[in-house]
Order: structure tokens, then sequence, then C-alpha cells
């Protein structure tokens, strides 16, 4: 079952347990006397309602992701805690009705009684589903193709566990050996298939959806080798973990029917802080577009007068996973900035930097046309600064991890730019990638928040660096 098809089906199974929930709920008002009403309440109306605020609740905290070889428990587990949450919002929602009517009563307390039907029906809904899911990957429909990097005893036991374990929708189509001698050599049926230097060919040749990476705790530069060349292959990567590792709480782990794994690429962020931070970007950038109105006159203004050339300035820069996009900003250098030195990084006192370019770039006003990226999606308030496709590929050949900045969505200011200076070398440039890294690794609305008021200190006081 593909992704969409996965998706619809759960869509609509929803659509038909929440409705039904609401039905019997309605017809329970309706026969048993608890409740006191005037008139009739409608159906229709309501049950829209009720069905849209459970929706949007299912779409904060994930629950249409993809699902694929979980447990159905932890899915039960996620819908009680959602629901739970919902229903006591829809609680303090009735009474705070009651309250500004004046009425006083307890019939309120029988939607928990609603509670007990929705969670019944619609888990009873999403067990089918899933369930139905490992039945067609027990078939073999829907499958995905392991590859286990390290061909030895780690390797060994993950094969063992997933080729008893068909509901997982595994199947190993091979190793990836790290040792020469070891290619061509096979362990119950599945086959050494190349080295790990050729992990790129091989996953495009086999259509690998998963890699898994059992190595020894001294292939720590294999290990960022490999992580290296899958980074924009969009593929899962787990590694089996040393038990030290383990014991020591240094890894936090997955279990695959025993086998710990640790996930190179988890989920960033709940799917409810994605929804939320998106809707802080749409709302600052119109908030801060339609403010700075005034100062975008004076700017293009500004600009037009000091040297010849257009207001706007654009440039191809690499965005999420990264797809090409172009940025927008006022220009602040003279026209053909670039013509003999080719593309190079703007530093302190650049003399392709116009009198009026000086001043926007130290206010930070040249920055302004990017919320037309915020508000297009192409870039977040929040995240690492885009870069160049040409520093890119050239960076990422010096730096490992370079490219790991590419997982999530540009911004328009970072941790990165409120904690350090213009990029003048290349450690500058290195120190840089590590707070992108440590903001990656600890994205929450928490963090955008606190990075989006010291940046509103670096404006002010004149610190920091965007490009």
């Amino acid at each position: 079952m593909n992704k969409t098809s996965e998706k619809t089906l759960v869509f609509i199974t929803d659509l038909i347990t929440i409705n039904i929930a609401w039905i019997i709920y309605r017809q329970l008002r309706l026969t048993t006397g608890w409740f006191d009403f005037l008139v009739e309440p409608e159906l229709f109306f309501p049950m829209f309602v009720v069905y849209f605020y459970w929706i949007v609740i299912f779409t904060m905290v994930g629950m249409y992701r993809t699902w694929f070889a979980l447990s159905r428990f932890d899915e039960l587990s996620t819908l009680f805690k959602s629901t739970f949450v919902g229903i006591f919002i829809l609680f303090f929602l009735i009474m705070f009705d009651d309250y500004q009517s004046g009425v006083s009563s307890t019939n309120r307390f029988l939607i928990f009684f609603y509670w007990g039907i929705f969670f019944a029906l619609v888990g009873t809904g999403r067990l089918f589903i899933r369930s139905l899911q490992r039945q067609l990957l027990i078939k073999g429909i829907g499958r995905r193709n392991v590859l286990l990097v390290g061909f030895n005893e780690k390797g060994f036991e993950v094969q063992e566990q997933v080729t008893n374990h068909r509901a997982l929708g595994l199947d190993i189509i091979g190793y990836v050996a790290v040792q020469d001698e070891n290619i061509g050599k096979e362990n119950n049926g599945i086959k050494a298939i190349g080295h790990v230097s050729q992990i790129s060919e091989i996953i495009k040749n086999y259509n690998v959806q998963e890699v898994i990476l059992s190595l020894r705790n001294h292939h720590e530069d294999i290990l960022i080798e490999v992580i290296a060349k899958c980074e924009n292959l969009n593929i899962g990567i787990k590694i089996v973990p040393d038990l030290y590792d383990i014991l020591s709480g240094q890894a936090k782990t997955s279990q695959l029917y025993g086998v710990p794994l640790i996930d190179i690429n988890p989920i960033l962020m709940p799917e409810w802080e994605k929804r939320a931070k998106r809707i802080l970007d749409i709302v600052v950038s119109l908030i801060l577009l339609v403010c700075s109105a005034p100062m975008t006159l004076a700017t293009a203004i500004a600009i037009k007068l000091d040297s010849k050339g257009p207001i706007l300035f654009k440039q191809e820069r690499c965005g999420l996973n990264g797809k090409l996009f172009n940025v927008y900003k006022f220009r602040s250098m003279y026209i053909d900035a670039e013509k003999n030195t080719g593309p190079v990084w703007s530093f302190k006192n650049d003399p392709r930097i116009t009198k009026i370019g000086r001043l926007i770039r130290k206010i930070r006003v040249d920055e302004i046309p990017q919320m037309i990226n915020v508000l297009k999606g192409e870039m977040s308030l929040v995240g690492p600064r885009p870069e160049r496709p040409f520093f890119v590929e050239k960076l990422s050949e010096e730096i490992p991890y370079y490219k790991r900045r590419l997982k999530v969505k540009p911004g328009l200011t970072g941790w990165a730019q409120v904690k350090h200076k213009y990029d003048e070398t290349i450690d500058d440039v290195k120190k840089k990638l590590k707070y992108d890294l440590f903001y990656i690794e600890n994205m929450s609305l928490r963090m955008d928040l606190k990075i989006l008021f010291r940046t509103i200190f670096v404006v002010l006081f004149g610190k920091g660096h965007y490009d």
C-alpha cells in the first residue's frame, strides 16, 4: 500500500467512525432522558463541526503520518492521549458556554460517554486498517528493501529477526561489506553484494528504502562515510548500537523484535509543532510585510538613487532536501559584483557593497523581501541560512554532515546567526555548522521563539551575520 492510498484509507475510516460516534451519542441524548433540552438538537451541522475538530487534532499530533511496521498498541496509545486532551478541551468549552449563558448543568459530564463511544469506534477502525496493512505486508504488498552494512555477527542477528518476522514488511536484499574479502560471502542465503564505497549505486540499483548499519566499534569513519553518501537519497538509516552505548544512556533506541536500533533520521519535531511553526511563519511574515511597508518603500527609493541596477536581487539557493529556489533580497551590491571573481562569500568592508547596501545590511532591512519566500513555504522564519548550490557542493566535500542542514527548511534567521560572526574562513563555516546541527537536533517551538527574540537583540545592536 503506497503512502497516498494508506492516508486516504485511514482518512475515510476516520470519517466513518467519527461521524457514527456522533450519531450514536445524539441518539443517546434523545432516547435516554439523561439530557435536558428545549428543542431537538441538530444532526448535520454539529456533526460537521465536531468532525473537523477531531481531524485538526489528529493532524496536529501526527496521526496521519505514514505508518510502517509500528506497534498497533502505540497507535492506540497515541489515539487515547490525543482524544483525552481533545475531550477535556470540549468539556471546558461547554462549561464556559454554560457559564456565559448563566446555565448550571451537570449534563456536560456526560460528554465522557461520548468519549468512550468515540474511542471505541475510532480505535476499532484504526486497528482494522493496521491489521489489514500487516496482512498485506505478510503477503508481499508494500514491502521495503533493506541493505545491511557490515558482514558480521550484529548483521546476522538483524537478518535473523527480520527474516522471522514478515509482518515488519522488510526484505533484506544483501549486505554491504566493509572489508573486500567479505564480498561474495553469504549468510543464510543473503550475499554481500558490494563494498561500502559503492553504497550509493547499490541503493539506486536495488531500490533500497532502509539501511541498517551493523558496524564494529572502530569503524566510526565508515559510519560517517555511509551517512554522508545516503544523506539525500530519501531513505531510512538505523544503527545497531554498541551495548555500552545503551547501558550508559548515550543511545535512545527503538526495538526491532528485540534488536535495539538507533534512528539516524528521526522525526525532528512533533507534527503539531510543525503545523504551529508554519502558522507562526505565515502570521509573522504577513505582519512584518505590512508593518515594514513604509521602510520598504524608502529602501527601494534609496537603492535606486544610490546605484544602477534593480531594486530586488534574486539568487538561487538550496532549500529543504536540496530543492532549489530563488531567494529575494534588497540589492546591497553593485551589479555584476561577481563577474570577475565567480561565487565568493561577502566579508567585512567588502568593496562590492554599496553605501546604502552597507546600511541596510547592518540593520537587516535587506532581508525583508525574504518574507515572500517564507509565505511561499520555501523558507521558515527560523532555520539554517540557505546557501548557494556552488558552496553546498564545495563545503560538503570538505565538511562531513554539511548536507544535514538540508534536512530542515532554511530560515530567515537561525541559531548560527545569533551566535557567530561573518563567514570569513572555512573554520567559521565549521563553527556555524555546529550551531546549525545543534538547532536541528533540538528543534522546537520554544527554540524558535528563543532565536527570534535573540535576533531582535542582534538587529538592534548590529551584531551577527546572515549572508
